[in-house]
């Protein structure tokens, strides 16, 4: 291969960098086996990203899926985006808290949705646990889940909710040239074939009942030498349960 032709490949894997990509390899799930599980939506009712219920009242979404609040709605206990199956819940968004977001970095992919009222909590609607700081560290399989693309280069979404179950890349800073900041990690798998894609991002990756990271950024999908990338949500519970506790009626 020519010099010319592998910069023709690196500057096209560079290009391919994109806070929106981010379920290939998973499985539909058990219909409300993911209580926690948001759609985030249009207020036209598109989705175009997921969300983690963590309070009755809120959700906690990737920052670079911000949108004036009023052209945006929360799903609740959805399966199916295409049919109404009677349990949905959906909610106009009140408020929204962005962190100190880098754009170009993608550092700090967080923030928080305000429902306009309580959701029911019930067997299908209930928030997922936070870490604590005497919360073990990960070490086994995490489940990511949402909507997403279900093959690279797709641009379908999966009709249903998907999952699959990745694992962390503890070494996946030096694949992606030292722009894994501490408030990020990677989770994957080594042979590739299983990761978030677009749609899915702003979703939850799930460890032992815990909400340990938010879908936010990657280059492709699947690959295996560039794993999902997820905000780690260890680094913000503080700040999360400042925003709960102090604008929660």
């Amino acid at each position: 291969m020519s010099l010319l032709q592998i910069t023709a490949v690196l500057f096209s894997v560079l290009c391919s960098v994109n806070s929106d990509n981010r379920i290939i390899g998973g499985h539909e799930v058990q219909k409300y086996s993911l209580p926690y599980q948001a759609s985030v939506q249009t207020n036209t009712g598109t989705h175009y990203c997921g969300g983690t219920l963590v309070h009755e009242q809120w959700v906690v979404c990737a920052a670079h899926c911000w949108r004036p609040s009023h052209l945006m709605r929360v799903v609740l206990s959805e399966h199916n985006l295409y049919v109404d199956e009677g349990y949905e819940q959906i909610y106009n968004v009140s408020k929204i808290y962005v962190h100190n977001y880098n754009y170009k970095t993608f550092n700090n992919d967080i923030m928080m949705i305000m429902l306009s009222e309580p959701a029911r909590l019930n067997t299908y609607v209930q928030p997922v646990k936070l870490p604590t700081a005497d919360t073990p560290p990960v070490t086994g399989d995490c489940t990511v889940s949402g909507w997403g693309v279900t093959q690279v280069y797709s641009y379908v979404l999966s009709p249903v909710l998907r999952a699959v179950d990745v694992r962390e890349m503890p070494y996946c800073s030096w694949f992606y040239w030292g722009k894994i900041t501490p408030n990020m990690w990677c989770a994957g798998s080594p042979y590739g074939g299983k990761d978030s894609c677009q749609g899915d991002s702003g979703g939850p990756l799930v460890c032992d009942g815990y909400l340990e990271g938010i879908v936010s950024w990657g280059i492709s999908c699947a690959n295996p030498y560039f794993p999902g990338v997820y905000t780690k949500v260890r680094n913000y519970v503080q700040w999360i349960d400042w925003i709960i506790t102090n604008n929660t009626p």
